[in-house]
């Protein structure tokens, strides 16, 4: 299961993009959000983020 970012708690500080090994993540307009079909599931984003906005849906 793919990982997906709560927009609600995300803070934009770059920090899970900055860490996903396959560059499923980008900047939306509010948020940061996951690509769902090139995310592997790792959880490098989910530990890289101060506020733990991302989460396997």
């Amino acid at each position: 299961m793919a990982y997906k970012i709560d927009a609600d708690t995300c803070i934009s500080c770059g920090a899970c993009a900055a860490d996903c090994p396959v560059d499923a993540i980008s900047e939306g307009d509010a948020a940061y959000v996951i690509d769902a079909d090139t995310c592997i599931e790792c959880g490098a984003c989910a530990a890289a983020c101060p506020v733990g906005a991302p989460a396997a849906e």
